[in-house]
């Protein structure tokens, strides 16, 4: 995967990024503002601001702008807060005005961390907001829009990655959709099977017509 790096000058490193860094997990934010990745990262190290964060990603690059092996100031749980201290942050350019550049900004992002997830042999289990540290409502375009389907998102990436889900892990549904799915089957609107397949536009032309026969 193509990253274009901008790194913070070393001599800024006590501002930006002041302690070495194992990472944990990854900490997705959006940036609040409609700048491209390439601008995020500049600003970040051009000011002098006690906040910092390692990629940006727009509609159409990567840019890293602080090493993974530093720590950087994006979490808002303190100076020895996990959140600061042991993850990987991400921004998501576009989250201002959203639209179709924001969502394909979210797109890329998706598959960024993917990526990342793989190349560190981590799960989706470690994919965080940065809602979880502070309790700021961020990434608060992507959290509007549902956290679950953005993880959704990366999982697919990393089942394509990874050659794609097994057999048996297409017949099982996710747990946020199990209720659904259950009752979807109940009423006999779905045979059962496939549950994390795609759907055709014939097999949903047979749900919408059970659907309108059951009226």
């Amino acid at each position: 995967m193509n990253i274009v790096q901008n790194f913070v000058s070393p001599f800024k490193y006590n501002i930006k990024c002041p302690y070495p860094m194992t990472p944990e997990f990854i900490v997705v934010h959006n940036t609040a503002n409609d700048a491209s990745a390439k601008n995020e990262i500049a600003y970040m190290i051009s000011n002098n601001n006690q906040v910092s964060f390692h990629y940006a990603v727009d509609d159409k690059e990567i840019v890293q702008g602080i090493p993974e092996n530093r720590n950087a100031w994006h979490a808002g749980d303190g100076g020895s807060g996990p959140g600061n201290r042991r993850g990987i942050a991400i921004e998501i350019c576009y989250s201002l005005s959203g639209g179709q550049r924001f969502i394909e900004a979210e797109k890329l992002a998706a598959k960024f961390i993917a990526y990342k997830l793989k190349e560190k042999g981590w799960g989706i289990d470690r994919v965080k907001k940065h809602q979880d540290f502070s309790g700021k409502y961020c990434p608060h375009r992507t959290l509007d829009m549902g956290w679950q389907r953005f993880l959704n998102m990366v999982k697919s990436e990393l089942d394509k990655l990874k050659g794609g889900a097994t057999v048996a892990e297409k017949n099982v549904p996710s747990s946020w959709a199990k209720g659904a799915w259950e009752w979807a089957k109940k009423e006999g609107l779905l045979d059962g099977t496939r549950p994390k397949d795609n759907l055709t536009r014939e097999e949903l032309a047979v749900v919408l017509k059970r659907l309108a026969d059951k009226k």
